[in-house]
């Protein structure tokens, strides 16, 4: 309730008499409890938050307190709604809201919905193309006698897209989906490699203390006028902008370069929550440090929060194809060996961005739907690191030239790998071609489960269908340079490298297979270089671990499968954040002059934080946990931390717990008190310099007290 000594503004002052007949506002009641019926019509019951938030295009109730008895017949009544920035002069919004008899869609209006002596309930109805945000509230209350102002400070209203609303640009109309996209505050992120894809569970924390205001004081960042946050297409683009701090006042650093001793490891984060109250609460001091799968998780955050559907998505062997080429160039020297600073391409073994979904009003028809949406900065866009919305159904037909950012995402997840030999007079030939390397496994997780839904044929067409070749056609007009592929004129000899399972874990031996395989009815000599390189999984290498020379007779129509082991010993010292190798192998066949080559990435699988609650977890009372933890390395892991969120805490906790033994086991013991009944997840992740990418999670089904 708000309670205000009135100022008046014309009208007779003074007497008590008239003070009788000027109708006075005693008090609002905004009815903004959780669980009042404005919070759970609006779906906004999940907010930590105790004022009154709304969804645009829907109407909610109030009631208003006189001095007197309202009259209908002279007296009048009005809400002023104020959208004010806090940190810029920008110009804000004012909103007038008129009292009416019959309440009609797409205007602001508000009607007498009930009269109960002195008091009125009013059923207000907002906009559904309104701009999100906190709005200041005043009440103007005019009679015979004259008008007054009751401004209802601090109660403001937060309002938010509705995706449950039919008129807003961002309705989705399926009700699994809207739980999903905007109402779970949990997801999974895949990461690792195609053949070996990885999962860690994240808390999105978008209904948390403090993290509504920090998504709005990050719009607030962006110097966009208030008058566009109506649009999604641009709070989701400046978004993707101010989630990194590369030439704005965003919230996370990106950091890829395996040291992170004045800020948090990005393998470290289990969720957002404590990323945008640290950014929030030091007032816009960037966040150390991010990476893509941090980038995406926050981004997630926001949009969800302030009411866009919008989910993580991973893109395996994702190409970073800097001139727009739709190719990524490899190089090789006149003894087939890598030339590794050639080339500013990369392909990350995996890259996490977003989809959100809308309409898009601004491009032609059948672009709506999910849009690409990426925090991570990696290429300029219009003068800053952002990129997107891009329709998904734009990189699906290869429509390169719509807006926004269509070529870098069409070539993320289209180019072909090029193996080009530089020969000692500074001259290039194409060698070798490996198409349909680039954009596996498109994966996100699934509506109303953890399971992985792989999702490419949203972003291509089957390989080798007609629509398939369309498209890459399509979009070749629109790129920077034809691709040629010249073949050599016998291809008889094959080369492929295998792996058995799920791969090699951390600690142990890695083993794969090269196997080669010759078609012709000759036989055949190839001569092998093989390298195998410590890799960032950004494609970037950070130096070789061991590299020999085989040689390999082929009898006719003869497949031979030899086995290949990297040493435990071998790679101990070199590794980098994810344990991510890449095995490269190039050769030339003596009798054809053949060029083979192909690259193998993999990562060396880290153990899993096992959590098991000891007993029921009930609303209110203490549950007791057990983290366990095995060391797989023959070293001594120091200064280990563990971080532990979800079962609807507020906060991160941090656990010191020193030092782990080779091989050792650790087995720790914590309590926690639930404040959310239902099914609930808790998240772990450890942080050790020589052991990145370690975490786990339980589902806990929480009863009510």
């Amino acid at each position: 309730m708000s309670s205000f000594n009135p100022s008046t503004a014309g009208g007779s002052s003074g007497t008590s008499a008239a003070s009788d007949k000027l109708l006075m506002v005693r008090s609002v009641d905004l009815l903004k409890s959780k669980d009042g019926p404005n919070r759970r019509e609006h779906h906004t019951d999940a907010y930590f938050s105790d004022k009154l938030i709304v969804r645009r295009g829907q109407t909610f109730q109030m009631w208003i307190e006189f001095s007197r008895p309202f009259n209908p017949k002279s007296d009048k009544l009005q809400l002023q709604l104020k959208l004010d920035p806090i940190f810029s002069s920008n110009p804000g919004i004012r909103i007038s809201v008129p009292l009416v008899d019959v309440l009609e869609d797409g205007r602001w209006e508000m009607k007498l919905v009930e009269q109960k002596d002195k008091r009125v309930r009013l059923a207000v109805n907002t906009l559904p193309s309104a701009s999100i945000g906190r709005y200041r509230v005043t009440v103007e209350s005019f009679s015979p006698r004259g008008k007054l102002l009751f401004p209802c400070t601090p109660n403001d209203i937060y309002l938010l897209f509705n995706p449950w609303c039919e008129d807003d640009p961002v309705f989705l109309d399926n009700e699994e989906e809207r739980k999903e996209y905007v109402l779970n505050s949990m997801g999974r992120i895949y990461y690792g490699t195609e053949q070996q894809i990885g999962a860690r569970t994240w808390n999105f924390a978008q209904f948390e203390q403090d993290v509504l205001e920090a998504c709005l004081f990050l719009l607030e960042r962006g110097q966009v006028a208030v008058t566009e946050w109506r649009d999604p297409v641009i709070v989701c683009r400046t978004v993707s902008a101010l989630v990194n701090t590369n030439d704005d006042r965003g919230v996370l650093m990106g950091n890829w370069s395996d040291s992170y001793e004045d800020g948090t490891s990005p393998t470290v984060w289990t969720g957002s929550g404590a990323i945008l109250r640290q950014y929030y609460k030091s007032s816009g001091k960037p966040v150390k440090y991010g990476q893509c799968w941090v980038f995406a998780g926050v981004t997630t955050s926001v949009l969800r929060c302030l009411g866009i559907p919008t989910r993580c998505v991973t893109n395996f062997s994702s190409a970073h194809d800097t001139d727009l080429s739709l190719s990524t160039d490899i190089y090789l020297d006149e003894k087939l060996e890598l030339i590794k600073d050639e080339t500013s391409d990369s392909v990350w073994n995996f890259h996490v961005w977003n989809e959100s979904w809308m309409t898009r009003p601004d491009l032609p028809a059948g672009n709506g739907g999910w849009q690409v949406v990426d925090a991570t900065p990696q290429e300029l866009s219009q003068g800053s690191y952002r990129c997107g919305p891009t329709p998904v159904s734009a990189v699906r037909n290869g429509q390169v030239h719509l807006k926004y950012d269509t070529p870098f995402v069409f070539a993320e997840v289209n180019s072909d790998r090029i193996y080009w030999q530089k020969k000692a007079d500074g001259s290039l030939s194409q060698v070798h071609v490996e198409k349909n390397s680039i954009g596996q496994s498109i994966s996100t997780k699934a509506v109303g489960s953890d399971a992985r839904v792989d999702i490419t044929h949203l972003y291509k067409y089957p390989e080798g269908s007609e629509e398939e070749r369309i498209a890459v056609e399509t979009a070749s007009r629109f790129g920077s340079k034809p691709t040629l592929y010249l073949s050599p004129t016998d291809s008889d000899v094959s080369i492929e490298i295998v792996m058995n399972g799920a791969g090699p874990r951390i600690g142990e031996d890695a083993k794969l297979s090269i196997v080669l395989k010759n078609t012709s009815s000759k036989q055949r000599t190839a001569a092998l270089l093989y390298e195998v390189m410590v890799m960032y999984y950004t494609g970037v290498m950070k130096d070789t671990v061991k590299k020999d020379r085989i040689t390999v007779d082929l009898k006719p129509q003869e497949t031979k499968i030899f086995p290949w082991t990297l040493q435990y010993k071998e790679y101990m010292n070199h590794l980098v954040d994810q344990g991510a190798l890449m095995l490269s192998v190039t050769g030339r066949v003596n009798q054809t002059k053949q060029i083979l080559a192909t690259q193998f990435n993999f990562r060396l699988r880290t153990p899993d934080l096992i959590i098991t609650p000891l007993e029921d977890a009930v609303v209110g009372k203490e549950l007791t946990v057990q983290i366990t933890f095995q060391n797989p390395l023959t070293q001594v892991l120091k200064s280990v931390l563990f971080r532990v969120e979800g079962l609807g805490m507020q906060s991160v906790r941090m656990i010191e717990h020193g030092d782990v033994e080779k091989l050792g086991k650790v087995t720790l013991t914590e309590k926690y008190v639930p404040t959310v009944s239902g099914s609930q997840k808790l998240l772990a992740s450890m942080d050790c310099r020589l052991l990145t990418q370690v975490h786990g999670f339980a589902d806990i089904v929480v009863k009510p007290e």
